[in-house]
Formats: structure tokens, C-alpha cells, sequence
């Protein structure tokens, strides 16, 4: 379930998947795959904002995410969910053109500080949030141990999260001024 290593706890191994396939899987195939996908697939963007966010949520609720790792089948629903959930947000980003770019960078600015959200209550919260979760782990993952793995699964967030949102935003931008860059260059020859 979770990265085996003296590195990596339980917890931020856990985040560290998400983190891969959220932001940096899902949106590289979105982008890959933006000149195919369905012209209207960005009116969804309001709906595909919402559910990825409730999802990223609901999930790290603490007594769902301790359900989650005591079954494989709610362990790959997390899984399988979170990452659709992220490819139809990245989907409806990409497939922005145009004058509706400005809903892909505020979908991009709420969804972003709500996950940082997230990470910052795992990163300040002065104890562990999720001790049935950590109950499951074994004995190693007891007292500061679990505060410190809680701690670095939500600075992890804290900083690929905004990158990748960043990022992204920087790649929208760029994408839209050189379209209305084109409209203004176009417009001016047909002055002359």
C-alpha cells in the first residue's frame, strides 16, 4: 500500500502516490492528449473541480482513510477515483480554449489552495490526525513518529501542489496570450 523505506512513513509514501498520479500523471496525459478530447469537455470544469476536490477530501478524512487501508477494494476505489477525478480536472483544462482560459486558472487557484489546505492542517496540526490509521502500521509508527510522517505527507503537499498548479497556470497564460497575440497581429492586417 504504502512506500516501504526509511524514508518515507506510511503516510507521506501514501501522499506521494497521490501527488504522482494527481499532478503530475493525470495533467501530462491531459496535455498529451488535449487535441483529442471532446471540444465541450470544458463546460465540465465547475463539476470536475467540485468532485476532485470532495474526493481529495472525503478520502483523508481520517476514520475513511483507516477503512481505506484495511481494505484493498476501498484502497483501489481511493486510487481508481482520485486519479479519474484528476484526469476529468486536467481534461477540462486542456480542453480550454480561447476566452474561457480565465475558468481554467480559477479552477486552477481554488482547487490549489484548497489542497494546500490540506497539507498545511497535516503539516501545523500538533499531533496526529490519523492514529487508527497509524494503529494499523505496527509499533514502529508510534508517538512523534506518527506527528513526524503526518508532518512531511502534508509539506510534500505544501510544495508539489503548488507547483504543479503553478505550473500549469504559467502554461494556460502562456498558451492564451500567444492566441490573443495571433488575434491582434490578424486584426492589424486586415487594417491594411
Amino acid at each position: 500500500m504504502w512506500t516501504d523505506s526509511s524514508f518515507l512513513g506510511p503516510l507521506s509514501g501514501h501522499m506521494l502516490q497521490h501527488i504522482v498520479l494527481m499532478n503530475l500523471i493525470a495533467p501530462a496525459i491531459a496535455y498529451c492528449l488535449r487535441d483529442m478530447l471532446p471540444k465541450e469537455l470544458w463546460r465540465s470544469w465547475p463539476y470536475a473541480t467540485a468532485v476532485q476536490i470532495a474526493l481529495i477530501w472525503g478520502w483523508h478524512a481520517p476514520s475513511v482513510l483507516e477503512s481505506a487501508f484495511t481494505s484493498m477494494f476501498l484502497m483501489g476505489l481511493m486510487h481508481a477515483s482520485l486519479f479519474a477525478a484528476a484526469l476529468w480536472f486536467w481534461g477540462t483544462l486542456a480542453s480550454m480554449a480561447g476566452n474561457a482560459r480565465w475558468r481554467a486558472l480559477f479552477a486552477l487557484l481554488v482547487t490549489g489552495k484548497l489542497f494546500c489546505l490540506l497539507g498545511a492542517l497535516l503539516v501545523f496540526a500538533p499531533r496526529s490526525l490519523f492514529d487508527g490509521f497509524y494503529d494499523l502500521c505496527g509499533p514502529a509508527w508510534q508517538g512523534a513518529a506518527r506527528a513526524e510522517d503526518q508532518h512531511f505527507a502534508g509539506l510534500m503537499m505544501l510544495i508539489a501542489c503548488p507547483l504543479s498548479y503553478v505550473a500549469a497556470g504559467v502554461l494556460i497564460s502562456e498558451r492564451w496570450f500567444r492566441e490573443l497575440e495571433m488575434l491582434d497581429r490578424r486584426d492589424d492586417r486586415s487594417i491594411i
